[in-house]
């Protein structure tokens, strides 16, 4: 739901509905028993924010999405008062609106009696897992994972603890928050009636981190890269947490038998939805799939660049104020050319964030493994090899972000003895290798850094 410019809102019930739904489907298109199945995984949009009733698990408030901009002016209010560089010290991230900190400090502001109640502790919050988990637990269970607890902008990912002065600096009281656990181990049993049986949810991880773990990316220097709504990209940096020099994340990985693995991760707002949005907004193409077809009409953009910055800009522009841009267009430019811009801006988005990954590490990247929707667009995935200049690897299992979260189920019930034993599984479906001529792929990159430059601050008041 979208309320005013800006704003992205879900209904919570619908999650839930939907998910229980999906759950009770899987089972029975899978022709298994309900006492077949050894645990149940949790994967989930990440800062997506939730606050409900305790006593009535009804949520005060729609969930927040985690591309609404609506408290873009209150985290600039706290750049200004000097509170960035100790926010991004304790949490890893970028002081955005991004998180979940600043968009729970808005319902308990904007909700009648919300703050009242929270600070009595009558109201719980949680993403979109915790919300799963206190719903299949029919409210015994108020709990989350670690890489999804460090993606709130509260949690301080060297004492892995919710932190106070952070809690302090938004005015959140502390007894809205869930426990923090492993991302393997037992979270608690389903009580719900809608289900045959009661199963134990036994693993828990935020949609990336689930994917970098779903592709074995579990070695320091492995990145992933996620192509759905937006592009997320992570990469493993091990049990070191790397500060960002060029405005990416770090963040936690994961957490296995007590040891806490970290990331680096930049995140693009608009990746598959500009695909959605020739579909559905300019309805120059009927389905996505389409868009592969369409664009290899023609050899190249026709001079077309396509800055998709819909939401504004995420990593490592961090720009609120930019606005999506064509430019280069003529009386010879046709959809083709325009659906081959969308998919080369998709690319060129995810360069960026990879370019600053070499620079914050000093590590080349010389293997990208994809995942999500779109990648089985061929010439998206070519185009990506050709821009990055390495070689992009695609898995057999697309829905990587699933398997992660299933694989750190298995592991905490001892499904799977170790990691070694879930390396085995992981297959390549196809891969990617550099093929355009390097001064073409120079002449893209140049053009899309001069209409970045204009797109940036659109929409700043004059």
């Amino acid at each position: 739901m979208y309320p005013r410019p800006g704003w992205v809102e879900h209904n919570p019930d619908q999650i839930w509905e939907s998910q229980i739904t999906v759950l009770i489907e899987t089972i029975a298109k899978a022709r298994v028993s309900w006492e077949e199945v050894a645990a149940l995984g949790i994967t989930n949009q990440r800062e997506t924010t939730i606050v409900w009733d305790r006593a009535t698990g009804i949520p005060v408030y729609n969930a927040i999405v985690w591309q609404d901009r609506r408290t873009a002016s209150r985290c600039e209010a706290l750049r200004q008062q000097g509170w960035e560089k100790k926010i991004q010290a304790k949490t890893g991230l970028v002081l955005d609106a991004y998180f979940s900190a600043t968009k729970i400090q808005w319902i308990l502001e904007n909700v009648p009696e919300a703050r009242s109640r929270a600070e009595k502790g009558a109201l719980a919050f949680g993403t979109v897992d915790s919300w799963l988990i206190w719903k299949l637990t029919k409210g015994q269970q108020h709990a989350t994972d670690v890489s999804n607890a460090s993606r709130t902008m509260l949690f301080n990912i060297h004492s892995l603890t919710w932190d106070k002065e952070l809690l302090d600096i938004f005015q959140i009281p502390a007894a809205m928050l869930p426990e923090v656990k492993s991302c393997a181990e037992w979270y608690g049993d389903t009580q719900t009636d809608l289900l045959k049986t009661s199963l134990p949810i036994a693993g828990v991880a935020g949609d990336q981190q689930a994917a970098l773990f779903g592709q074995m990316c579990i070695d320091k220097g492995m990145v992933k890269n996620t192509y759905g709504t937006g592009c997320f990209m992570v990469l493993n940096t091990g049990e070191q947490v790397i500060r960002s020099q060029n405005q990416l994340l770090s963040t936690i990985a994961w957490q296995l038998n007590g040891q806490t693995t970290y990331a680096l991760e930049g995140s693009v707002f608009i990746a598959g939805a500009v695909i959605q949005w020739l579909r559905d907004g300019l309805k120059i193409i009927q389905s996505a799939p389409e868009s592969e077809s369409l664009a290899l009409e023609k050899q190249d953009n026709g001079g077309v660049v396509f800055v998709p910055a819909l939401s504004g800009l995420g990593a490592p522009h961090w720009n609120p104020n930019a606005r999506g841009m064509m430019i280069g267009i003529t009386r010879g430019t046709t959809s083709a050319h325009i659906t081959r811009a969308a998919l080369e801006s998709i690319v060129l988005q995810t360069k960026d964030v990879l370019d600053a990954m070499v620079a914050d590490t000093q590590s080349p990247i010389t293997e990208l493994r994809v995942d999500g929707g779109a990648v089985a667009n061929n010439l998206l995935m070519q185009l990506q090899a050709d821009i990055g200049q390495f070689r992009v690897v695609r898995p057999q299992t697309q829905e990587t972000t699933a398997l992660g979260a299933g694989y750190f189920a298995g592991l905490a019930i001892g499904f799977w003895k170790d990691i070694d034993e879930i390396k085995t599984q992981w297959q390549v479906n196809r891969v990617f290798s550099p093929q355009m001529p390097l001064e073409q792929v120079k002449t893209l990159e140049r053009q899309w850094q001069k209409a970045l430059h204009r797109a940036k601050d659109w929409a700043d008041e004059d």
